[in-house]
């Protein structure tokens, strides 16, 4: 793709305007140094040095759509705690619609704290409640998302899934028959622990593993080259029967991606990551620039290209990570 080409597409995706509904989360990054074992048990102690936050889960999917220059519109629940009202702060801050950012007393905010010593992630504490959300918040939601296609708020909807409770079948299903009826964009992050059986999706963006979860297949490793991997071509093809969207892009690591459509072809894409620090949140990046690409005017394979040079910024970073249009730019024509 050549540098006019990403130009066109990219300011036409500026103009877009996403809904992400999902789980929101407070990632926390304590960073600090480990040069001696704890005399208490046979484990590091770490001197602190800085304390990070961001927001993480389906709110980085918001983050990566905003730092692209695009819009997004928040869709999910927090609990009235701290946490909660971190996120929903930076979310403000972050330029982010926050409207139907809803507020429950009796959730605790899904925050993930991790604790690093120079670029080595040693543990993670997770706080959270894993349960559904009440049927009249998941109402509030599904009325806000149904309300926003109708009026033509939105040109996209992202359903970003980690499996903490906001988002279920009936509000995936009534959310994306209505989209179907608008020609608006749906794209699913799916969770292998609750297989929103949703059909007709524009998108949907399970990594190898999820992958071979979601069609019920005995994992295996990546087989070189990537067209050739049977195992994986199998497992795509089941996928695409059950779900039957569009596009179905899995994220395969160290060895890039590959792109599905319905007519069963395998497009390979290599990786773009010169070097990987942390993969945390690579998926949300994959899925925000590839729907925004689409919305840009991109081909499928085009928006496979501009989502796999994204993911290689973003893992490159250390912590949650959102990539810009400038990263892109550089990602893309560095060598020039």
């Amino acid at each position: 793709m050549d540098r006019r080409r990403l130009s066109h597409i990219m300011n036409k995706a500026a103009k877009a305007r996403i809904a992400v509904v999902g789980d929101l989360m407070l990632d926390v990054y304590v960073w600090g140094k480990a040069s001696r074992i704890s005399q208490e048990a046979p484990v590091p102690v770490v001197q602190v040095r800085n304390r990070t936050q961001t927001i993480g889960g389906a709110a980085n999917v918001m983050r990566n759509i905003v730092s692209l220059g695009a819009r997004a519109k928040a869709f999910g629940v927090v609990g009235k705690d701290d946490a909660g009202k971190i996120i929903r702060s930076i979310i403000s801050e972050q330029g982010i619609d926050d409207e139907f950012v809803l507020s429950d007393a009796s959730r605790v905010s899904t925050q993930k704290q991790r604790i690093i010593a120079g670029t080595q992630q040693l543990l993670r504490i997770d706080y959270e409640k894993i349960e559904p959300v009440s049927s009249s918040i998941r109402a509030n939601l599904t009325e806000g998302l149904l309300s926003a296609i109708g009026k033509g708020k939105v040109d996209a909807v992202i359903f970003e899934d980690y499996a903490k409770g906001v988002i279920n079948r009936e509000l995936a299903e009534a959310v994306n028959k209505e989209a179907l009826r608008k020609g608006i964009i749906t794209a699913l992050d799916p969770h292998p622990s609750q297989p929103l059986e949703v059909k007709g999706l524009t998108l949907m963006t399970p990594n190898r593993s999820e992958a071979f979860a979601l069609s019920g297949t005995y994992y295996k490793e990546t087989q070189r080259p990537v067209e050739k991997d049977k195992a994986l071509v199998d497992v795509a093809g089941k996928i695409m029967k059950r779900w039957a969207p569009e596009h179905l892009l899995i994220t395969l690591g160290g060895d890039g991606m590959a792109l599905f459509g319905r007519n069963g072809r395998c497009l390979a894409v290599p990786t773009k990551a010169r070097e990987v620090f942390d993969v945390s949140g690579a998926g949300d990046t994959v899925i925000a620039s590839f729907v925004l690409a689409l919305l840009g005017g991109a081909s499928p394979a085009e928006a496979a290209e501009i989502s796999n040079h994204a993911a290689g910024v973003v893992v490159g970073k250390i912590g949650t990570a959102a990539i810009t249009v400038d990263e892109l730019f550089q990602s893309f024509f560095e060598r020039e």
